[in-house]
């Protein structure tokens, strides 16, 4: 996993709806992978971040300091 993604949270459940795990970084907008396994979905994520920053830097929006801890959810 790339050292900057690294820094992101990543949520990783069970989809019913998608049949698959889904893999949510919650602090960077509509970044969201699946794959077959925990593992696939995770892997994905990789991608997704990087295709997501690749378009964050193209439009010159905002990249979100990684928090460095657990999110709360109310």
């Amino acid at each position: 996993m790339n050292h900057r993604t690294q820094k992101y949270e990543i949520i990783i459940f069970w989809s019913d709806e998608d049949d698959a795990y889904v893999a949510d970084v919650p602090e960077l907008p509509g970044c969201t992978a699946h794959g077959e396994t925990r593992e696939d979905a995770l892997k994905n994520t990789e991608i997704a971040a990087q295709l997501w920053f690749s378009t964050a830097v193209g439009f010159g929006d905002h990249i979100p300091e990684p928090k460095g801890r657990r999110l709360l959810f109310a």
